[in-house]
């Protein structure tokens, strides 16, 4: 579904945003906040936004918003790296 959003000119200079751009930067910042807000996980965030969870990451920390995983994330995480480490 898509919708349409009328928004004053001077929000898009505030924002930094490239109006060619637009509806995929409003995306990512609509899906970090509902990241910040511990709605989505960021393997849903990554994947709403089209990044990879790397650039995600990348992303969240350059807008100053801090990662955060749930205990069964993080002995997964663990897991798979011991996993790997020769």
């Amino acid at each position: 579904k898509t919708i349409t959003l009328e928004l004053p000119d001077e929000l898009l200079e505030l924002s930094g945003f490239h109006a060619d751009r637009l509806s995929h930067d409003a995306l990512k910042m609509i899906v970090l906040e509902l990241y910040r807000e511990e709605v989505i996980s960021l393997g849903k965030a990554a994947e709403l936004t089209g990044l990879s969870i790397d650039a995600f990451m990348e992303f969240s920390s350059s807008r100053k918003v801090p990662l955060h995983y749930s205990d069964p994330e993080l002995q997964e995480d663990r897991l798979t790296l011991q996993r790997n480490m020769p």
